[in-house]
C-alpha cells in the first residue's frame, strides 16, 4: 500500500527506462504485500510489527549509506517522527486487518485513498474551493466507494467491514504524511522510514498482544516476505524512481497495485469480480488519479 514517504520535486523531470521500470516494479511489490498478509500464520497486526521489525535495520543501513542523518534532530521534529510513527503503525495494522476481511482488490484500492484526503486538505489549506477535476475526483471517489461498499455487503457484513477498515488506514496514512510533510526533505527517506517504523513498532506489538494475537510465527516466510516486498523492494524502488515523474504519471502507474491484486485474488484465495465490481474500482482509480494530479 501507499505511496513512498520521500519529497517529489516539483517542475521539470528527467527519467529513464529504469526510473520507469523501478516505478512499476515498486508498485507490483507493494501490491504483493497483502498476499503474505493473509499467508502469515501470526495475526494480521503481529505480521505488521515483523513487516516494520525486519525491515529496520535495512531502513537504517539504506539512510546510513545514503547521507542521511539519524539524529541530531530538534525537539519539533522528534515530536513530528513520533506522531507520524503513530499515525503509521494504525494504518499498517488496521490495514493489515482489513485485508484479511474484504478482497484484494478493494484493499488495494481503499488503502491507497491517502491521496484525496491529501488533495482536500491541501484545498482546506488554500482556502479555495475545488476545481473541475477536483469535483471529478471527489463524485467518482464517492461513487465508485459506494458500488465496492454495497457489493461488499452483498458478500456479508464482515466483508463491508474489511472495506471501511482498509478506509480508515488509507485515512491514517494521509494524516501520517501532514504531520512530517514539513520535515521530509531534510530528514531524507530512508530516515524518516527507519524513525517512523520504530516509534510504531511498541504501539503494533501492544495491540497485537491485547487482540490475543499469536506474535511469534511458526512459518517465517511470509513475514520475510512482507518486510521485503512492502518495506525495502517496494518501497526503496518508489524512492529512487518517485522524484523522476509527474504526480499524473505517479497517479496512473498507482493503478498497477489494484490490477495485481485482481490477478492475485482470482488466482489465489478464488475471488471473481463481477462487472459492477470493475465499474466501482475504475471509478476509485480514476478518483485516485486525479488526485495525484492536483498535487503536482
Amino acid at each position: 500500500m501507499g505511496i513512498a514517504t520521500v519529497a517529489e520535486e516539483q517542475g521539470a523531470r528527467r527519467w529513464s527506462w529504469a526510473h520507469f521500470a523501478a516505478l512499476m516494479l515498486g508498485n507490483v511489490a507493494l501490491a504483493l504485500g497483502p498476499w503474505f498478509v493473509r499467508m502469515a500464520d501470526s495475526g494480521p497486526v503481529s505480521a505488521a510489527f515483523w513487516r516494520l521489525a525486519l525491515a529496520v535495520p535495512a531502513l537504517a543501513l539504506l539512510a546510513r549509506v545514503s547521507g542521511q542523518r539519524l539524529g541530531g534532530f530538534g525537539t519539533k521534529v522528534w515530536l513530528a517522527i513520533a506522531g507520524a510513527g503513530l499515525f503509521f503503525a494504525a494504518d499498517v495494522g488496521l490495514w493489515h486487518i482489513g485485508i484479511g476481511l474484504t478482497r484484494m482488490a478493494n484493499a488495494s484500492l481503499f488503502g491507497n485513498s491517502g491521496s484525496l484526503v491529501i488533495m482536500v486538505w491541501g484545498l482546506i489549506s488554500l482556502h479555495r474551493a475545488p476545481r473541475a477535476g477536483e469535483w471529478l475526483a471527489l463524485v467518482a471517489a464517492l461513487g465508485g466507494a459506494a458500488i465496492l461498499l454495497g457489493r461488499s455487503l452483498e458478500i456479508g457484513t464482515a466483508t463491508a467491514i474489511g472495506d471501511l477498515f482498509c478506509v480508515t488506514a488509507g485515512l491514517l496514512y494521509a494524516g501520517y504524511i501532514l504531520l512530517i510533510q514539513k520535515h521530509r526533505a531534510s530528514l531524507g527517506g530512508w530516515s524518516l522510514l527507519t524513525w517512523s517504523s520504530l516509534f510504531g513498532l511498541p504501539v503494533l506489538l501492544a495491540a497485537a498482544l491485547l487482540l490475543g494475537e499469536p506474535v511469534w510465527p511458526t512459518q517465517w516466510w511470509p513475514v520475510i516476505a512482507l518486510a521485503l516486498s512492502s518495506q525495502l523492494i517496494g518501497q526503496g524502488l518508489l524512492v529512487y524512481s518517485l522524484k523522476h515523474f509527474s504526480a499524473m504519471v505517479i497517479g496512473l502507474t498507482l493503478l498497477t497495485q489494484p490490477a495485481v491484486a485482481v490477478l492475485v485474488g482470482w488466482a489465489v484465495f478464488g475471488e471473481v469480480l463481477g462487472p459492477l465490481d470493475f465499474v466501482g474500482m475504475a471509478l476509485v482509480a480514476a478518483a485516485l488519479v486525479l488526485a495525484r494530479s492536483t498535487q503536482d
